[in-house]
């Protein structure tokens, strides 16, 4: 995992400028071109590179330790059954629950078969957007790159027609399901919709934007009442288990809670998890103890990714106060979200946190951003 330390040791300004076709400024040469780097100096540089080599060593063995008597803590895997919750308490995992009851994963399941079927066709779509009411919210250029086959084949329809198969089993059985009726009517009618689209789909051996919309639009209100019974079913399942942590552990542990939410990127800001536990938290920490943790794929050891990212916050929460005392805002940048020298990036750049970046533009481009267009 790349954080604000990754740097990439024993690359010079003069290589990276290189890489970049980035032609550097005077100073971040040391020498005429040509010139032998004596030995002396390799030495020195040796022994600057290694006072970085002995921080991150301790740095290493501080987080270690931390590791080990983080709590309490709450882990939380989101998964597609509502998430898998863990409590450390005293240094150790005490108890795993996946608290949620199942009609959350039911009713988001029939939810997410629009997104199915656009899967399935995408690829194929044309990759000009058509004049459609939402047209402007398309970016052409990721259309472009979605609808990577365009409609000249037929690759389409085995895979639907598969998915079809699916589609209809789970209408045969949805009455079995025992599902409250209003969310049996809403999953049938987005199911009878869905199977409506795909066989008139093959048939013509034809589908468009615009076809696609006018269909996932008739499947929105069933999709916003399965919505509504999914959030019950969370919030219940995990408030309940939120109150019997909470006696578990006793008020007094309670009160300093730590909460890390791992969640893929699309769903970490505003996660269902994190909503539903800052309610739960003391409303003083949650700024700072509940950890919404972005993660790439599913990790193999959910427990010690979230545990060794907490140790890194906690730590560096402490050392940027002490560490940089005289500098309130480049303490906040180190003990933050933002890279160590984001501020000093910024001011270089004359620009502030939250601004917005300078417009790109052919007639400002090459004023706005030293590398060129055209250079890889």
């Amino acid at each position: 995992m790349v954080t604000r330390r990754g740097f990439i040791d024993g690359v010079s300004v003069a290589g990276a400028a290189t890489v970049f076709g980035i032609t550097p400024p005077a100073s971040a040469t040391t020498r005429a071109a040509g010139a032998a780097v004596t030995d002396a100096e390799l030495t020195a540089r040796d022994a600057i590179r290694a006072t970085n080599v002995g921080m991150r060593a301790s740095y290493a063995a501080l987080k270690s330790e931390l590791i080990s008597r983080l709590s309490p803590v709450i882990v939380v895997q989101n998964d597609a059954t509502g998430g898998k919750f863990t409590l450390i308490h005293g240094g150790s995992p005490q108890e795993s629950a996946t608290p949620v009851p199942e009609l959350f994963e039911l009713a988001k399941s029939v939810s997410h078969v629009p997104q199915g079927i656009f899967s399935i066709i995408a690829a194929y779509l044309s990759d000009k957007v058509p004049n459609l009411p939402n047209a402007h919210r398309i970016d052409p250029h990721d259309l472009d790159m979605v609808a990577f086959e365009g409609p000249g084949t037929a690759g389409w329809i085995s895979p639907l027609k598969e998915y079809a198969a699916t589609l209809t089993t789970a209408r045969r059985r949805l009455g079995e399901a025992d599902l409250p009726r209003e969310l049996e009517i809403s999953c049938g009618k987005i199911l009878d919709e869905s199977l409506t689209f795909i066989r008139g789909s093959v048939r013509s051996g034809t589908f468009d934007m615009a076809s696609f919309e006018e269909f996932s639009g008739r499947t929105y209100p069933g999709i916003r009442t399965n919505m509504k019974y999914a959030a019950a079913a969370q919030i219940s399942g995990v408030e309940g288990l939120m109150r019997k942590w909470r006696s578990t552990i006793g008020e007094e542990a309670w009160q300093d809670l730590y909460t890390v939410v791992l969640s893929i990127w699309t769903t970490s800001e505003l996660n269902q998890a994190s909503i539903i536990i800052r309610r739960c938290m003391n409303p003083a920490k949650v700024a700072t103890h509940l950890i919404d943790l972005p993660t790439i794929e599913v990790p193999r050891d959910p427990i010690f990714l979230a545990l060794d990212n907490l140790a890194r916050i906690v730590q560096d929460r402490v050392s940027a106060e002490l560490v940089f005392p005289t500098d309130p805002v480049v303490a906040d940048a180190f003990k933050g979200k933002e890279d160590l020298l984001s501020v000093e990036i910024l001011h270089q750049l004359g620009e502030t946190a939250g601004a917005p970046a300078a417009s790109f533009s052919s007639s400002s481009a090459s004023s706005a951003c030293p590398v060129r267009p055209g250079r890889a």
